[in-house]
C-alpha cells in the first residue's frame, strides 16, 4: 500500500506538471523525502497526500489513501526525527523536564501519553506507547552499537511521575558500554540548560541533525549554524553535569530515599 500510494502520488504529480520541489514546499518536507515516499521507501503521510491532492487537483482521490495506510506510532511533528534516529550512529541529548524517551519505563510512558492534551483515543495511546518502547532497541540491538549520551536535569528526576522503578531503569541503562548518562544538578545549572531539550544526531553518512521540541512545535535541522549552536550548548551542559559515575551515585541515593 505504501508503494501504491507513493506511485499514484508521483503519477498525479507528473500529470499535473507539479515538480517534486513544489510538492515538498507545500507539504513542508524535503524533495528527497518526497522522492522516498514516491518510491515506496517511506510511507506517504496524511500531510503530503493532502498537499498533493490539492496541488494536483485529484478531487480527493489521493487524500482517500489516508484511510488505507497504517497508523503512525509517532506524532506527525516527530516522524522525520524518528526516521533519522533509526539511521543514527551517534546520539547526544539533553532533557530538562522529562526522562528521555529512550530511557523510559512503560509505566512512565503510559502516564505521559494518557494524560496529554488534547486527549488521545485509546488506540492511539497504545500505538504511541508501543512505538516508544520499540525505539529503545537502539540501546542494545544495533551493530555496531550506537554511541549514546544523555544529560538529564535534576528537575526531571524530581518529578512525581518518577518512581523507584524508573530510577532503577536509569541505573541499568547507565551500565551499558555504549551509553553515557549524566545528571545536571540544580546547583550546576547554566542558562543554556534552561532553554529546553535538544538532540544531536549523526548518521552513517556523517550528516548531523539538530532537533528541538517544544509545546507548540519542533524543529529538525541540518543547517550548519543550528547544528553548531546545538553542539556548543550540549558541550557546555555536559561539562557542567556530574560525571557518569557521580551521576549513578546521585540516582542511587534518590532511589534509596523514602
Amino acid at each position: 500500500m505504501w508503494r501504491f500510494s507513493g506511485n499514484q502520488m508521483k503519477r498525479w504529480r507528473t500529470k499535473a506538471n507539479v515538480s517534486r520541489e513544489q510538492l515538498a514546499a507545500a507539504s513542508h518536507y524535503s524533495p528527497d523525502t518526497i522522492k522516498a515516499m514516491e518510491q515506496g521507501v517511506r510511507m506517504p503521510t496524511p500531510r503530503v497526500l493532502d498537499a498533493a491532492d490539492e496541488l494536483c487537483r485529484a478531487e480527493g482521490l489521493l487524500s482517500a489513501a489516508k484511510d488505507y495506510l497504517s497508523r503512525e506510532k509517532f506524532p506527525p511533528r516527530a516522524q522525520e526525527f524518528m526516521e533519522r534516529e533509526r539511521e543514527a550512529i551517534g546520539r547526544w541529548s539533553y532533557d530538562a523536564t522529562y526522562i528521555p524517551g529512550l530511557l523510559q519505563t512503560r509505566g512512565y510512558t503510559r502516564t505521559l501519553i494518557e494524560n496529554r492534551y488534547p486527549p488521545l483515543d485509546e488506540e492511539t495511546v497504545e500505538e504511541r506507547i508501543t512505538g516508544r518502547m520499540e525505539r529503545q532497541a537502539i540501546l542494545t540491538e544495533r551493530k555496531p552499537p550506537v554511541a549514546l549520551s544523555f544529560v538529564v536535569y535534576e528537575a526531571a528526576l524530581r518529578s512525581p511521575l518518577v518512581d523507584a522503578g524508573q530510577l532503577r531503569r536509569l541505573l541499568e541503562v547507565s551500565l551499558l558500554r555504549n551509553v553515557a548518562l549524566q545528571v545536571l544538578p540544580f546547583s550546576r545549572a547554566v542558562p543554556a540548560a534552561l532553554l529546553g531539550p535538544m538532540v544531536l544526531l549523526e548518521t552513517r553518512d556523517h550528516e548531523r541533525f539538530a532537533y528541538a521540541e517544544g509545546q507548540l512545535g519542533s524543529q529538525l535541522s541540518a543547517e550548519p549554524d543550528v547544528v553548531s549552536r546545538t553542539i556548543e550548548r550540549l558541550s557546555m551542559i555536559r561539562a557542567e553535569a556530574l560525571s557518569p559515575a557521580e551521576s549513578a551515585r546521585f540516582i542511587e541515593r534518590m532511589k534509596d530515599q523514602p
